[in-house]
């Protein structure tokens, strides 16, 4: 791979310290720093050289990214193009990416923590408990951007797991009504919103009450919606699990330690 590379970095939630050391360090060598500033505060561009240019690609195509990338990484500079959270989820990297490969461009990828994982962090929440769920989805509803039918968030909904629902506050309605549905109204739900940011607010609620508590916080952007059995084990019952893991039981062995039994 050659070692001046176009770099896709993920820039974390949005609080500059959950930024990777390696994405920090490609900053900090980046002559050119085009971020997606709709979403990526400017606290995580103090990581940046100050000599470096800034590019804000809220207003910029596809063509016109790709073009600045491309002319910039010909002329010998180093290019960082920053995504927030991990650009592989809801990043629009792909289409990128192929038109850098048309242009024969040679890039890679830094992965980045996405909302979901700083918000079970914020909520001080695990996504996966021992005979609970043992299954995370990341997921959206259906709207300007299409969503596959098997992939509708009442079809996955009747798996019962935990799910992280990006993209979708807009239409909290609807994704109340799903969650209702699959969950029960009396499940306990989330709203995360901002996380990352100075302004961050985490929200619990029950599913019947997803959407009133959302228009009383005005939230209609950047917010996750949490929900899952796991919640109700966790913020319902204050921290008694139905069942322990086994990783730490004294009466299971494993390759790096014998049971309490022998």
């Amino acid at each position: 791979m050659n070692e001046n590379s176009v770099i896709f970095a993920g820039a974390g939630p949005g609080d500059p310290e959950l930024i990777t050391v390696k994405a920090q360090n490609a900053l900090c060598c980046a002559d050119i720093v085009i971020y997606a500033g709709s979403l990526v505060p400017e606290a995580v561009l103090k990581w940046a050289d100050k000599k470096a240019e800034l590019i804000n690609s809220a207003s910029m195509h596809l063509e016109e990214i790709v073009q600045k990338m491309a002319e910039s990484y010909k002329s010998g500079k180093k290019v960082v193009r920053l995504h927030t959270g991990d650009p592989s989820l809801y990043g629009a990297i792909f289409e990128q990416m192929a038109e850098l490969d048309r242009q024969s461009v040679p890039y890679r990828v830094i992965p980045g923590v996405t909302a979901a994982f700083a918000a079970a962090a914020a909520m001080q929440i695990e996504f996966t408990l021992p005979e609970v769920s043992q299954t995370l989805i990341f997921t959206r509803m259906a709207g300007r951007t299409p969503v596959p039918e098997l992939e509708s968030l009442s079809s996955l909904a009747k798996h019962k797991a935990s799910m992280a629902i990006y993209l979708s506050i807009s239409l909290i309605d609807e994704v109340q009504q799903v969650l209702t549905d699959a969950y029960g109204p009396d499940s306990i739900c989330a709203i995360a919103y901002c996380v990352g940011h100075p302004e961050e607010k985490i929200m619990f609620m029950e599913a019947k009450d997803l959407a009133k508590k959302a228009r009383e916080e005005n939230i209609t952007r950047q917010a996750l919606v949490i929900a899952g059995q796991t919640l109700d084990f966790q913020k319902r019952e204050q921290g008694s699990p139905a069942k322990k893991s086994k990783l730490y039981d004294s009466h299971f062995s494993h390759g790096f330690r014998q049971s309490a039994n022998g």
